[in-house]
C-alpha cells in the first residue's frame, strides 16, 4: 500500500488493520456481489446522505454497516475526506472549538497512556490499543459524548450507552460540557478503560 492507502490505516490498530484488509479482500464473498454492481444498485437509491444511504443498503439488502461505508467510500471518492484523508476529517466534524478543545484535552490524555491509537472516523474520534476502549463525539453547544469500555455502574458519572455508531464494547458514556471536565475521575476512567483495550 501507499499514499492514501497508508494515511488511511496510520489511524488504526494493527489488529484493525487486518479487519479493514479483511473486509475488502471479503467484500465479494460476502456481499454476494462485485462493488461494481453495488455501485449500480446505490443508483436506485433515492436518499441523498451517507446515513440514509447506509440504512437503505441495510433495509433493502441486507448490507451491514462496514459494508455499506466501503460501498458508499467507493461511490464517492473525493466528495467528503475518507479514512485517508484523518485531518480533513478531523476538521469536518469538529467545527466547534469548545468541542475541539475538549478533543485536544483528551488527545493529550492518550498520549499519556502506552500503546493508544487514535483514529478518526466520520463521525467520532477513536481511541484503542489491540480493540477500541473509547470513542469522543462532538455534541451542539460545544459539548461533548466520550464513550467508554466500561460498566456504568464503575463512576457515577457514566451512563448506559445509547445507541452510537462507535463499538458495540463502549458500554457507558459521560457527557462532557468542556474540557475542564476532562478532570481526575475522567483520566481514572479513561486509564481504566485502556486496560481493557
Amino acid at each position: 500500500m501507499g499514499g492514501d492507502a497508508d494515511k488511511a490505516l496510520a489511524g488504526m490498530t494493527e489488529r484493525q488493520k487486518k479487519w479493514f484488509a479483511t473486509v475488502q479482500a471479503n467484500f465479494e464473498a460476502q456481499t454476494g456481489k462485485p462493488m461494481a454492481e453495488w455501485l449500480e444498485i446505490l443508483k436506485a437509491c433515492s436518499e441523498t446522505t451517507p446515513g440514509k444511504q447506509s440504512a437503505w443498503l441495510k433495509a433493502n439488502h441486507g448490507i451491514g454497516v462496514n459494508h455499506a461505508a466501503y460501498i458508499l467510500s467507493c461511490a464517492r471518492p473525493g466528495d467528503d475526506p475518507g479514512w485517508e484523508d484523518p485531518q480533513g476529517l478531523r476538521t469536518q466534524l469538529w467545527k466547534d472549538v469548545q468541542s475541539e478543545t475538549t478533543l485536544a484535552t483528551l488527545e493529550a490524555l492518550a498520549g499519556s497512556v502506552d500503546g493508544v491509537v487514535i483514529g478518526q472516523r466520520k463521525s467520532f474520534t477513536s481511541f484503542s490499543r489491540s480493540v477500541q476502549f473509547a470513542a469522543v463525539r462532538p455534541l451542539k453547544g460545544g459539548r461533548a459524548l466520550l464513550g467508554l469500555k466500561l460498566e456504568s455502574e464503575v463512576s457515577e458519572r457514566l451512563v448506559p450507552t445509547r445507541r452510537e455508531s462507535w463499538s458495540e464494547r463502549l458500554r457507558s458514556v459521560v457527557e462532557l460540557a468542556d474540557a475542564s471536565e476532562v478532570d481526575g475521575e475522567i483520566e481514572r476512567l479513561f486509564r481504566a478503560a485502556a486496560e481493557r483495550g
